[in-house]
C-alpha cells in the first residue's frame, strides 16, 4: 500500500513537474522575442556554433568585417551584456558559450 501511495505522489508531483515546464518554456519563447534584432541573431549564432565561440566567430556570422577589431567591440559589449543577464556563459579563455 505504501508503494502505491508513494507512486501516485510521484505521478503527481511529475505531472506538476511538466506544467510548469511548459509554462516556463512558454515565458522563454515571449522573452527571446522581446530581445532586440541584434541580440536575437548574436544568440542565434552562438547556439548555432558547434561549441564555445569567440567574438570573433560570432561577428563573422553575423557579417561583420572581423579584419577591422574596432566593428567587432559593439558584438563584443552586447556578449558581455547577454553573459551579465544570464543568457550567455563565458569561459576564462573569454570564448562564448550557451547557458540554456
Amino acid at each position: 500500500m505504501l508503494d502505491t501511495e508513494l507512486l501516485e505522489r510521484i505521478i503527481a508531483r511529475r505531472a506538476e513537474l511538466d506544467e510548469l515546464e511548459e509554462q516556463l518554456a512558454k515565458r522563454l519563447a515571449e522573452v527571446r522575442t522581446t530581445f532586440p534584432p541584434d541580440y536575437q541573431r548574436i544568440l542565434a549564432a552562438v547556439r548555432q556554433a558547434a561549441g564555445p565561440v569567440m567574438a570573433r566567430q560570432v561577428g563573422d556570422a553575423l557579417g561583420i568585417d572581423i579584419s577591422v577589431r574596432a566593428k567587432l567591440e559593439p558584438p563584443r559589449g552586447k556578449l558581455v551584456r547577454l553573459v551579465d543577464r544570464g543568457w550567455l556563459g563565458k569561459l576564462p579563455d573569454g570564448r562564448f558559450t550557451t547557458r540554456l
